[in-house]
């Protein structure tokens, strides 16, 4: 399977193994953590280490990352600096999965990866869709429950700060 790389070929990244990958998901995303607690629960061939993407801990472990690009699209991080986004991404997470490596290996053909991108296309709509529940885009930035935006259908957005702890609050 060929990675996306990022000046990772002259580090030989390309023909290292892969022993472990770090999924990153949208921990806001109904649809991204409903597959990220299947993925939990499958036998896995190779580790997988699932962490919300654009968090703390992802910030720190991949800080060459574009982070507000992984909360966008499914993002897989191998071992030895190999990137993973979109399709590709899926496809080498069910390569690491034991009941699911055979359906890899048909994915990661041309007719097969047609269909792999079909269907990273359909969640992204449906993701899409979903925006209004959890959070919205706003010319590049994003209204998120984290931050303490909601949506009420019947009034819109409305914003309430998130409390301060430990005496310090965030500005912005």
């Amino acid at each position: 399977m060929k990675a996306v790389t990022t000046g990772a070929a002259d580090r030989g990244v390309l023909k290292a193994p892969v022993h472990g990958l770090t999924v990153l998901y949208d921990a806001e995303c109904t649809l991204c953590t409903h597959l990220r607690n299947w993925l939990a629960r499958q036998s896995q061939l190779v580790p997988l280490e699932l962490v919300p993407a654009g968090s703390a801990e992802a910030r720190a472990r991949f800080p060459g990352l574009d982070h507000s690009a992984s909360l966008d699209e499914v993002t897989v991080v191998g071992d030895s600096g190999q990137i993973y986004q979109g399709s590709r991404a899926w496809i080498v997470v069910l390569w690491a999965l034991r009941e699911h490596r055979p359906l890899a290996h048909k994915l990661s053909t041309p007719a097969g990866a047609k269909l792999a991108r079909g269907a990273v296309l359909a969640a992204a709509k449906w993701r899409g869709a979903q925006r209004g529940a959890g959070h919205w885009n706003r010319g590049g930035a994003v209204y998120r429950q984290a931050d303490g935006w909601t949506y009420h259908p019947q009034r819109g957005w409305a914003y309430e700060p998130p409390p301060c702890s430990g005496g310090a609050c965030a500005t912005g």
